[in-house]
């Protein structure tokens, strides 16, 4: 080993072994006994020689008797680099595969269910934010980049009628757009359109059929920011099962009331067998017991002011549907009408929720699901750089 580290002559020569063996495995059944002894001696006496201490004179006749030996019975591979990069990205795909499926697979957060916790796709319209500024290029790229915001301006050529917004065309491969479409003055249409747009245009846009437009009016001015993406630790619950509190990834598929073949992110509140309620002071209890800010994992969720009222994209706890229709919202935990209603968990199955009470479809309406649906848990950040980045949540 130190000679290895210490003479470039024998990391070649070692190296050429390494590279004669695997072809050697690669042919044997195309080869005759003869050259596959032939072969084998010369890799002996190189190998031989290394180990003996042999000084560089007599590496280098070893080294270049193999490469001979080589040359003469092993058979010459067409396209010779190409077949070695090939290989190496194969292997490379294998082992990404592989990293992905048991250890860490990466996961956009498509909703804004988690929030404040974890950030989906967040626009920022006129209606929110009048007096949004449009960067120059290099601050957009920069913006883009790095912390994953985009900006779309459009603005109207000529007077009209806003008439629609098409569905998303793709033009070339990765290349997508969205028309707009205004009805001008002499009765044409007028497309306008939005390169790569978000996955729901609709969203941020303010304007509806037959609203008047009037030139230089903006008819998209928007800023999105890119829903956060994390890595999925797919490893750990084969050495523990969830607890409460942990930030779960789960697949959809056989649960009832929600998309399927798709992944949900919420937070485990409660396992089997045991009794839930949702009070009407927004906070749970688990067969009796009240949970609080100062239940692990649960600090930022209950750690609101009673007093605050319930707010979207905030942490104010959990609303039952009675706090959530006083507050405007309806249809948000039919499970939990009121603050006596109990849910008890069937065995092997688990609750969830969103941190974002007030606009989260979870547990509260669909149910409790089998454990094993689980995949993992949240594990890193890794884009975009914001306060959210790194394994900083909880």
């Amino acid at each position: 080993m130190i000679r290895w580290l210490l003479s470039g002559t024998v990391r070649q020569t070692v190296d050429l072994c390494h590279r004669v063996k695997k072809i050697l495995c690669a042919q044997r059944d195309v080869l005759s006994s003869q050259a596959c002894d032939a072969i084998e001696q010369a890799l002996r006496e190189t190998r031989a020689t290394i180990r003996s201490g042999g000084d560089k004179k007599s590496i280098i006749a070893r080294a270049t008797d193999l490469e001979a030996v080589a040359n003469k019975w092993l058979k010459p591979y067409p396209n010779a680099a190409i077949r070695e990069n090939v290989d190496v990205i194969l292997v490379a795909l294998v082992v990404a595969m592989a990293v992905r499926t048991f250890f860490l697979q990466p996961m956009a957060i498509p909703t804004g269910s988690m929030q404040p916790t974890l950030f989906g796709m967040m626009p920022n319209t006129p209606k929110y934010e009048p007096a949004l500024q449009i960067p120059n290029f290099f601050l957009r790229a920069y913006e883009s980049l790095v912390h994953g915001a985009s900006y779309y301006h459009v603005q109207a050529a000529e007077d009209g009628m806003f008439v629609r917004l098409d569905a998303p065309k793709m033009v070339f491969p990765f290349i997508k757009k969205q028309d707009l479409i205004v009805e001008t003055i002499n009765g044409n249409q007028r497309r306008y359109p939005v390169w790569f747009p978000p996955e729901d245009l609709s969203r941020p846009l303010t304007l509806r059929a037959g609203d008047q437009v009037r030139k230089g009016d903006d008819l998209l001015k928007v800023k999105i920011t890119s829903g956060d993406r994390l890595f999925v630790d797919r490893m750990t619950y084969n050495f523990r099962r969830p607890e409460r509190g942990d930030i779960v990834i789960f697949q959809t598929h056989g649960i009832p009331g929600i998309e399927q073949d798709t992944h949900y992110i919420k937070r485990l509140v409660a396992l089997g067998g045991e009794h839930v309620r949702i009070g009407d002071d927004r906070h749970i209890l688990i067969n009796g017991d009240r949970l609080d800010a100062s239940t692990p994992h649960f600090e930022n969720v209950y750690g609101f002011d009673p007093k605050d009222p319930v707010r979207e994209n905030q942490y104010s706890g959990h609303v039952n549907e009675g706090v959530g229709a006083r507050a405007g919202r309806i249809g948000l935990a039919r499970l939990f009408p009121d603050a006596k209603t109990e849910f008890v968990l069937r065995p092997n199955h688990c609750l969830t929720f969103g941190d974002n009470t007030m606009n989260s479809l979870d547990s509260r309406s669909w149910g409790d699901f089998p454990q094993d649906k689980i995949v993992g848990s949240c594990f890193f950040v890794f884009w975009p750089i914001s306060e959210r980045f790194g394994w900083g949540v909880r």
